[in-house]
């Protein structure tokens, strides 16, 4: 093996692992659309706007294929340190001022809203862990649809 190719196996993981876009899924747990297929699958796309919210374009199935756009949005709670102090040090001679923002870990929450073409509603939460891009939660439509979100 080479070590071109053993440098682009290296970065497969972390390419897939970072980067704007990603994708979800609904699966229909109870209404009309998981009582007409219950095995049926809707892929969310995302796009997103910012680290903690964006985008999100689907289509719903039969009976009218309703186009549907929407929002979804985590809350990634974060922590801020200010540190201020006096550095007697040859290198850091005088004041020492830092200030710093960094994720706080645990599991974030999120919300997800979308409006479809026909005028059917969906509205659902989440949650995801610090640092991944995982998670899952429920949604509902305005038409007695109930989904399982995952991502």
């Amino acid at each position: 093996m080479t070590l071109r190719s053993l440098l682009a196996l290296s970065m497969l993981p972390l390419l897939a692992a970072c980067g704007g876009t990603g994708d979800m899924q609904l699966y229909p747990i109870q209404g009309p659309i998981a009582n007409e297929d219950p095995a049926s699958l809707i892929p969310i796309t995302l796009e997103a706007d910012t680290e903690t919210s964006g985008i999100v374009t689907f289509r719903l199935p039969k009976p009218n294929k309703s186009k549907c756009q929407g929002t979804w949005s985590s809350v990634a709670p974060k922590v801020r340190t200010k540190e201020r102090g006096l550095s007697l040090t040859l290198r850091d001679t005088g004041g020492k001022y830092k200030n710093s923002t960094e994720d706080l870990g645990g599991v974030n929450s999120g919300e997800i809203y979308a409006v479809c073409n026909d005028g059917n509603r969906l509205q659902g939460t989440f949650i995801s862990g610090s640092g991944t891009q995982s998670g899952t939660g429920t949604v509902t439509d305005s038409l007695g649809n109930v989904y399982k979100l995952l991502y």
